[in-house]
């Protein structure tokens, strides 16, 4: 009986595991389109329309008339920002790289210039202007868009040279960077409910930013790892259940925070857009 059991329960860890890990990703696709298309419709149409004061109203001193090429820099960085987060979940279908490759090329271009430019206007607005938290945040933003930047141009590098594990190794790179903007305001969301802004002023120079400055895409790496390593860490019964528990703990922890965001600012913003108003 106990040779039955041990395969029979090992199937069971590696289906849940399958399950939670599959939802994980629909539920970041899901809620990675909405918040590009708020991207778009808030800031880069205020863009376009000259109304770019109203930046500031959800993040404070983006918006500054004395320094125009951070402006220039951060508004290519919002457009971009927009366009990558809801390419870069149709890249990862693989039914759409099979069956239509050539929309996926197409598609692919469209993301790897896309996530250039965002990487570039980012480090811009940086270098022209200064993040509000300081030289903590300032260095690791850049540490950000530099990393996306390497990882984009290693993308279609290999692409182009034919190596496909390469280049899919560094496309998984990409998109957990690419969604690192939207993960850094579902962190802030769900702590401030939670803790009511515990280590967080209004200069984001507090305990909890100064962690925030860098725990918006590190993490992601490392999660993108095991995908690309095909869950070889996660070998043993006991790493699989660990495993399971952080992903539903992840999968609640984003549904909520989709939610939130998409009632009280993703949601308004695109009706509007959607409505003329």
């Amino acid at each position: 009986m106990e040779e039955i059991s041990v395969p029979v329960r090992r199937n069971s860890l590696d289906k849940i595991l399958h399950f939670a890990a599959r939802l994980l990703v629909i539920i970041v696709w899901g809620s990675a389109i909405l918040f590009g298309g708020y991207i778009l419709a808030f800031y880069f149409i205020a863009l376009i329309q000259g109304n770019t004061s109203q930046w500031n109203e959800v993040l404070p001193d983006i918006y500054d008339e004395r320094t125009r090429s951070a402006t220039l820099g951060i508004g290519l960085h919002f457009a971009a920002g927009g366009i990558i987060l809801i390419l870069g979940c149709i890249q990862l279908v693989r039914s759409v790289r099979i069956k239509y490759p050539l929309l996926h090329r197409i598609i692919g271009r469209i993301y790897v210039v896309a996530s250039i430019a965002a990487a570039l206007g980012g480090l811009t607005f940086i270098f022209a202007k200064g993040t509000i938290g300081g030289l903590i945040m300032d260095i690791g933003f850049i540490g950000y868009g530099v990393l996306t930047f390497v990882a984009a141009v290693a993308t279609i590098y290999f692409a182009r040279s034919g190596k496909m594990e390469k280049h899919r190794a560094w496309a998984i790179r990409l998109f957990a960077l690419a969604i690192g903007s939207w993960l850094y305001r579902m962190d802030y969301g769900f702590w401030f409910m939670v803790t009511d802004r515990l280590g967080h002023n209004s200069n984001f120079t507090g305990a909890f930013d100064y962690f925030m400055d860098f725990f918006f895409y590190l993490p992601n790496l490392l999660v993108a790892e095991i995908f690309i390593g095909t869950y070889k860490v996660l070998k043993s019964g006991l790493a699989k259940s660990f495993a399971i528990v952080f992903l539903a703990s992840a999968n609640l922890f984003l549904l909520v925070a989709t939610y939130f965001f998409t009632k009280e600012y993703w949601g308004p913003a695109i009706l509007d857009v959607i409505l003329g108003r």
